[in-house]
């Protein structure tokens, strides 16, 4: 029998939605092997983020530890936690993000084990499918008995779990101290206010077709009004039209939202296998040999310059 503890994003405010993601690959494994979903909450004054937590359904319980060393979500200090929180479970579970693939290794180390990335398919307990190669394989692999598993849930492989939970809130207090050689300084984000990329229900994306920084701007006032993520091709982000971080594709963010949108952005294989799992993808180019089109679902040739104030009116 499994008990699975899943380690919660957040930016103090608000529950990310890959931590639901990552209770539908917990719940994979428990129906297989049957046990506990707990999650843990890190951070200072986070009793609204436990809340979100709790009201996950399939949790059984929600370990909330406010610490000021844990305010700012810094591997040197989280792992630790993490590695301390760990003891008497089987399985230990953070989305696949920016987030979980920066604090889960350190937490795996400091637990002498090696860990799973990208769980995309559970066949059982210890045996977990995970694409490689970009997506042109798939890998199996198996944990041996008697060692934690330490995996992150690939974000664009799960549905969100849904709410629905009424899990208790264990206050617990934290066991390790401020690493000290570790400080925040800030967050910038390329993508500003606008919902992170991994997790948005709608992502527009465009190319170096825009021909400049300025010219990008049109694809936020879009966005905006659709409460959209913002992504780009590779070739934007190195024409230095948005920041490296916006990046979609095989180099850059994997994503699955339920519609994406790609402005003049012509279809390389490394942006394809960043949106494969995309529910509808809708394609404007002006090229329309741009094989883009071969893998989207609603087609425009049509000049993007066109096309986005158009929507943008229509949108009001």
């Amino acid at each position: 029998m499994s008990k699975i503890l899943i380690i919660a994003e957040h930016d103090g405010d608000t529950l990310n939605p890959g931590t639901a993601k990552a209770v539908s690959c917990a719940k994979a494994i428990t129906e297989s092997a049957g046990g506990d979903i707990d999650i843990l909450v890190l951070g200072d004054n986070i009793a609204d983020v436990a809340s979100q937590a709790a009201a996950i359904d399939g949790v059984a319980t929600v370990h909330a530890t406010s610490a000021a060393h844990l305010a700012a979500p810094l591997a040197a200090n989280w792992a630790a936690e993490i590695a301390a929180a760990a003891e008497g479970y089987s399985h230990v579970l953070a989305p696949s993000s920016t987030f979980g693939k920066d604090v889960l290794p350190r937490a795996a180390a400091l637990l002498g084990v090696n860990m799973v990335s990208d769980i995309a398919s559970v066949d059982g307990e210890r045996s977990f499918k995970r694409p490689v190669y970009a997506g042109n394989a798939i890998a199996e692999v198996s944990v041996p008995d008697g060692d934690t598993v330490v995996a992150t849930a690939r974000t664009a492989s799960w549905p969100a779990a849904t709410e629905g939970g009424n899990a208790t809130i264990n206050e617990r207090p934290a066991e390790t101290e401020d690493a000290g050689h570790t400080r925040y300084v800030g967050l910038e984000s390329g993508g500003g206010d606008r919902p992170d990329l991994q997790t948005a229900r709608i992502v527009l994306s465009g190319g170096r077709a825009f021909g400049s920084a300025e010219n990008f701007e049109q694809l936020y006032t879009v966005a905006d009004k659709l409460k959209a993520g913002v992504g780009a091709s590779r070739a934007a982000v190195d024409a230095g039209y948005v920041p490296n971080d916006m990046q979609v594709g095989q180099t850059g963010k994997i994503i699955a939202p339920e519609l994406y949108m790609a402005f003049g952005i012509s279809g390389a294989i490394q942006h394809i296998t960043g949106i494969k799992d995309a529910g509808t993808i809708v394609a404007v180019n002006k090229d329309a040999d741009a094989p883009i089109f071969e893998i989207a679902d609603i087609g425009l040739v049509a000049d993007l310059f066109k096309v986005l104030p158009e929507l943008e009116q229509q949108l009001g």
